[in-house]
């Protein structure tokens, strides 16, 4: 062949040989080249100019991924192992001025939806494929990520109390999200910039570290994390920097006095004791007593001894009458009418607390120490046993003629022979007469039949609780709640959702159970308080949430929208993380309803996973209960599957679930092909939206049945992966032995909650009665420095309410009221008596009992 042919034939093979390629990718790919490379450049393989790089979806956004490639005669995508359809392609060809070799440049749209096809498999990815006359390139893989960012914090920063230049040490665990979060920290919604001020440090897991404590660092801390979705803002932890006083130097000896003793004094001023710091410890007034030479001699004369025995014989006769009069008070009031009850309830069945007996019946009270807390909660010991029985009625006469004539019946009938008995502690009784006889009643139609949901009991002027157990359900009843000479039955009860519906419109949701306390009716001097679990995310800004109260007629009426109280009226409301405490004046049946304001408003639910405790079949089910995160919801499906035979085999799971309108949706993946299979026809079930939302439907649940190909396989292992459509999601790993599963269970969500229906009186409260006198005495009136309720509040963390504490007769007693509803089970005294310490009321506090008293 000629030479000068040869280029020509060498350059037309190889145009033969791309279309022949071509023709073979995909099937239904096909192209010719329309554009011949010069002979020149006929050898040479195609190289990327730009190679697709890693994306991330944000929300509902697609991406463009871009490929571009010279000299290329064709380049296309191929997607996670798949080549992309050509008709997805958007081709642009140009020929490179410099060079005169052609240009490819091709882009693709990658959606959400195609991304979410492979949930639970790896990543997705995209890769370009370039021809030239010569041969093919691949290009880097492009990995697809569906960007997010979780709302809960894994470890948020916790408020600290530090000394004047200690090492402060605020901890942050961003929540997880795609690409990683960023973390940067705020003080008083400042940002911080440890380059500008280097006494702050920000460690390599986003932890501030504050080197040397200075006043100026006081402030509320927020750990902030975002990422290209959305920026989180964690709860701000407040950073006090306080200063313990020290002691002035001792001033000179005092003269010697007439009682031949000489002072001398320092004082807590170096440096004086700030923003909450401790005050000196230690004396600060010393005597001595003086030498013989420095003490002016004074001799008692015969008119000094006449004047001390008329002193003593005076204060004889006067303890000799008081005894006398104290006798006649008793004997004359044995001899009233019975209805006023005996002063000695007041006492009945205190228990005594830091004393212990040295031998039965006699009391021994430690001395040693005066200096310190130790005895800022010392009380009386126990004068009576736990019952007192006596004739009569706790109603004082006036009373008799103008009995509440309501249909309710809402005072006790005197028991047989003109007795009543107050019982301290665990109350005896017939439940079912109890509920028999409010059910017979018109306004009691609804009430729960079941023993399991109500307890009652008998309470008087000293007060007592009611509990639910397992519901996080109680009412607190405080003394002096119920007037003097009245003695009340009183039930609480949680009603069945499906006994009794709300009426719910548009967007609102009932966050929490319905409960009952009553008889409605009677009267209260002031307000008690009802405790129940909720389940909104708490974040005020995203709900209106309203306390609804059931009328006589049946009727649903909003009596409270939380964050607009009124102090005037009867009912106000605390909102806890998980509880809401609602303080009434009334009794009745009230449920807590929430509005969502936006669609970032979330409920939380318990997810629950049980299956058979044995299985002898080759079918095995595992149901997923997707309920409220309430206890009472909880307990409901605990003692449910009990009845079923149905085992826990995994930990509750807390899932958000937001008021999207998208629905709940669930499937199980990962399973062992060699020896499992679902018998689900679909790759997932829903529960629809409104179904959840609406909080009306117990026990929702979805059921995967599965079959083991063998009956000799027992041990089971999958992924099940919960999430709310266009919105977050949760997968857990299980794996165990359908046969035998031995795992211990965490006891924080299994039923062994052991608190008694019913206590009445002192037993019922963690501060007893004389002290709380004590201090509600101390701390209402006014102190110029704020050293009273008001403080209390503050080191409490109720600093919200102080209007509502403001509008009380005794603000100290509603304050104590609501530390009693919080901390029945885990009350620390000893804590609040070291605040009642640092508030400067010690005096308040201490009972110190002389064995003589005893």
């Amino acid at each position: 062949m000629p030479l000068h042919l040869r280029p020509f034939v060498r350059w037309r093979c190889s145009l033969v040989f791309a279309c022949l390629i071509f023709s073979c990718v995909g099937g239904e790919h096909t192209a010719t080249v329309t554009h011949p490379l010069p002979a020149a450049f006929s050898d040479l393989l195609p190289h990327f100019l730009v190679e697709p790089d890693d994306v991330y979806i944000v929300k509902n956004k697609p991406v463009t991924l871009t490929c571009r490639s010279t000299p290329a005669t064709q380049i296309y995508f191929k997607c996670n192992g798949e080549w992309v359809h050509q008709d997805d392609h958007l081709i642009e060809r140009t020929v490179d001025p410099a060079t005169g070799l052609p240009v490819m440049q091709v882009k693709i749209d990658i959606s959400r939806q195609q991304v979410e096809k492979i949930f639970g498999l790896e990543d997705y990815w995209c890769q370009c494929v370039a021809w030239s006359t010569t041969g093919t390139q691949k290009s880097q893989k492009a990995y697809v990520r569906i960007a997010y960012l979780r709302k809960n914090f894994e470890e948020e920063p916790l408020g600290k109390e530090v000394a004047l230049d200690q090492e402060v040490l605020l901890r942050c665990h961003p929540p997880e999200g795609v690409p990683t979060a960023e973390v940067e920290w705020q003080k008083n919604e400042e940002l911080i910039d440890p380059k500008a001020d280097p006494n702050f440090f920000i460690t390599v897991d986003h932890n501030l570290i504050i080197k040397q404590a200075r006043l100026a660092d006081t402030g509320n801390y927020t750990c902030v994390a975002k990422n290209i979705v959305a920026r989180r803002k964690s709860s701000s932890a407040a950073v006090i920097v306080y200063v313990d006083g020290g002691w002035s130097e001792w001033s000179k000896w005092s003269a010697c006095g007439t009682d031949c003793t000489m002072w001398r004094s320092r004082e807590c001023t170096q440096p004086a004791p700030g923003t909450g710091g401790k005050a000196c410890q230690g004396l600060d007034l010393q005597s001595l007593n003086c030498t013989s030479e420095q003490c002016p001699q004074t001799v008692s004369g015969a008119e000094d001894v006449a004047l001390y025995v008329g002193i003593v014989a005076v204060a004889l006769c006067l303890t000799l009458l008081l005894v006398v009069l104290v006798l006649v008070y008793r004997r004359k009031k044995a001899g009233l009418d019975a209805d006023v009850a005996d002063s000695s309830i007041l006492t009945t069945g205190f228990q005594p607390m830091s004393i212990k007996p040295t031998k039965p019946g006699v009391w021994a009270p430690h001395r040693a120490s005066r200096c310190k807390n130790s005895h800022l909660l010392t009380i009386q010991p126990d004068l009576t046993t736990t019952t007192t029985s006596y004739q009569g009625t706790l109603r004082s006469r006036h009373d008799m003629a103008q009995k509440f004539s309501m249909s309710n019946g809402p005072l006790l009938e005197p028991l047989p022979n003109g007795s009543q008995t107050l019982h301290n502690g665990k109350l005896p009784g017939e439940p079912g007469d109890f509920v028999s006889r409010l059910s017979s009643q018109s306004y009691f139609k609804t009430l729960p039949r079941d023993n399991v949901n109500t307890s009652y009991g008998t309470f008087n002027f000293l007060g007592g609780r009611l509990t639910l157990p397992n519901t996080g359900i109680s009412l607190l009843i405080p003394p002096e709640a119920i007037p003097r000479g009245k003695i009340y039955e009183i039930y609480l009860t949680v009603q069945r959702k499906e006994d009794l519906r709300l009426p719910l419109a548009g967007c609102q949701t009932l966050l929490s159970p319905v409960v009952s306390c009553g008889p409605p009716g009677v009267v209260l001097t002031r307000p008690v308080i009802i405790s129940m679990d909720h389940c909104s995310d708490a974040c005020p800004e995203n709900w209106a949430i309203r306390l609804k109260k059931q009328s006589y007629e049946g009727s649903w009426e909003d009596v409270l929208l939380l964050g607009e109280e009124l102090v005037s009226e009867p009912y106000y409301c605390q909102l806890e993380a998980e509880t809401c405490r609602v303080f009434t004046e009334q009794l009745g049946r009230f449920a807590l309803v929430g509005e969502s304001l936006s669609m970032a408003a979330a409920k939380r639910l318990k997810l629950l996973l049980f299956a058979p405790a044995y299985c002898s079949t080759l079918e095995y089910s595992i149901r997923v209960y997707c309920t409220d995160d309430t206890q009472d919801l909880i307990k409901e499906v605990m003692q449910m599957e009990a009845q079923l035979g149905g085992r826990l085999i995994d930990e509750p799971h807390v899932l958000l679930f937001k008021d999207s309108y998208h629905n709940l949706r669930l499937s199980i993946h990962d399973l062992p092909q060699a020896h499992w299979r679902s018998k689900l026809l679909t790759g997932y079930q829903e529960i629809p939206f409104y179904h959840i939302w609406s909080g009306s439907q117990r026990s929702l649940h979805c059921t995967f049945t599965l079959e083991r190909l063998s009956v000799s396989t027992c041990e089971l292992s999958c992924t099940l992966c919960v999430w709310q459509v266009e919105g977050e999601g949760q997968s857990f790993s299980l794996d165990f032995n359908i046969s035998k599963d031995n795992r211990p269970l965490d006891s924080d969500f299994l039923l062994v909650d052991n608190s008694t229906p019913a206590l009445a009186g002192p037993s019922a409260f963690q501060i007893p009665y004389l002290i709380r006198q004590k201090i509600c005495s101390s701390l209402d009136a006014p102190c110029p420095n704020g050293a009273d309720w008001r403080l209390l509040a503050q080191r409490l963390k109720l600093d919200r309410h102080m209007s509502f504490f403001a509008s009380k007769a005794s603000p100290t007693s509603v304050i104590l009221d609501l530390w009693e509803a919080q901390h029945f089970h885990s009350g620390n005294l000893n804590q609040l008596a070291a605040i009642m310490a640092e508030i400067g009321k010690q005096e308040a506090m201490i009972f110190l009992v002389s064995d003589g008293e005893c």
